[in-house]
């Protein structure tokens, strides 16, 4: 009996699963058919949390739709419970990066304690929130820190050089950041504009903006339990 019930649950989960993703493959044909000059090529279609609604995955953007494809919603969708941006969440996993291939080598690299994880971040000498970032990093340990210095605040671009200029470059952040004290004027060749065209490439728009290890980026600040918690989740 157990057995025949537990068989009919299966054969209606995967019929299910199957009408849902017919469903799936129809709005990306109608999308990609009739509406691809306005959002341009559609790269997924999946069903959402929300019962007859469905994400639609275009380049580096999340819509939702309907089921016959009729409307277009532009926006982010929230769970109102669990507090959460559900839109946002989606976008740091679909559009995550391959931290291999980061040009580490235009960063500062730090490493705190045994160095077992890892976090790149964009970070800007004249930024509030990035100097807070600092001071929740002093709580954070078995790390390794690949800075990238990205001088879009007025007046940045003088302070970043003359880091990267200094010979204790992690020291010098870490005066400037954490207790104020300006790094002397750089003179040496430094990399800022290749750290800006890929800031530009992967889309930072602000900073602090953190990548862990699996590639999920994090726009903005986050107080050090959170970062200790996002760090052993995505060694």
């Amino acid at each position: 009996m157990f057995r025949t019930l537990l068989l009919l649950l299966l054969s209606v989960s995967f019929a299910h699963a199957a009408e849902t993703d017919k469903t799936a493959a129809a709005i990306k044909d109608n999308l990609q058919k009739n509406y691809e000059q306005l959002i341009g090529p559609v790269d997924q279609v999946n069903k959402s949390p929300v019962a007859g609604l469905y994400e639609v995955v275009t380049g580096d953007h999340i819509f939702y739709t309907d089921k016959t494809a009729h409307y277009l919603i532009d926006g982010s969708l929230f769970d109102l419970k669990q507090r959460r941006n559900i839109t946002e969440a989606r976008s740091r996993q679909l559009f995550a990066i391959d931290f291999s291939k980061l040009p580490l080598d235009l960063a500062i690299k730090r490493v705190k304690g045994n160095g077992k994880r890892t976090m790149a971040y964009f970070t800007d000498p004249n930024c509030g929130y990035c100097k807070k970032l600092e001071h929740e990093l002093q709580n954070v340990t078995d790390v390794t820190l690949y800075l990238f210095l990205y001088p879009i605040f007025d007046g940045s671009a003088e302070k970043a050089r003359g880091i990267l200029c200094s010979a204790d470059k992690v020291k010098a952040w870490d005066d400037l950041m954490l207790n104020g004290v300006a790094p002397a004027a750089g003179t040496c060749e430094v990399h800022t504009d290749k750290v800006l065209a890929l800031g530009k490439q992967l889309k930072v728009n602000g900073t602090p903006a953190l990548i862990f290890a699996n590639g999920q980026i994090n726009p903005g600040y986050m107080p050090a339990a959170e970062l200790n918690k996002a760090l052993d989740s995505n060694k």
